[in-house]
């Protein structure tokens, strides 16, 4: 089943010069950029994002590092990219994530540093936990008209 999701490079990941590095990871696993857009993200469009996480005590900290700097929003589309895509992120904690994931290779940051400075976690990505957040993430952040269809060379191969 072809799918989409809601990848953001976070403000630490454009910040240290990882957007090239990462997209590439995503479109070598066969999976294609069909929208992308840098965004610096306000309070307001924070709390429509995490808005299942506004009431929740480590909310300020989501929102401090969503609005740090600017955000690489990009749609993804391939296979399963949902579930791919969160494979290839790895766990939300970076301390925790295997390596040859996004975040196991490039954060190690933990829940207990970031508790202990009273910040967010910086954990460089964010990614659609499943298909009904793809679709309404996706919504939020894209219009119709700023998402794409063209073919790769990967559609050959999955198309035989």
């Amino acid at each position: 089943m072809i799918e989409r999701t809601l990848v953001l490079l976070k403000p630490d990941a454009v910040q240290r010069g990882l957007m090239g590095e990462i997209i590439m990871r995503f479109e070598r696993a066969g999976l294609k950029v069909v929208g992308c857009k840098m965004v610096w993200v306000d309070k307001e469009f924070s709390k429509k994002h995490y808005a299942e996480h506004v009431e929740k005590p480590f909310y300020k900290g989501l929102e401090a590092v969503i609005t740090h700097g600017p955000v690489l929003a990009m749609c993804i589309e391939g296979i399963e990219a949902i579930a791919t895509v969160r494979k290839m992120v790895g766990s939300t904690e970076p301390k925790g994530s295997l390596p040859g994931t996004i975040r196991g290779d490039y954060a190690h940051v933990s829940y207990g540093y970031a508790d202990q400075k009273g910040i967010g976690i910086k954990n460089l990505i964010h990614a659609s936990a499943h298909a009904d957040d793809a679709a309404r993430e996706v919504g939020l952040w894209f219009a119709d008209d700023e998402l794409h269809s063209y073919k790769t060379v990967h559609d050959v191969h999955i198309l035989e």
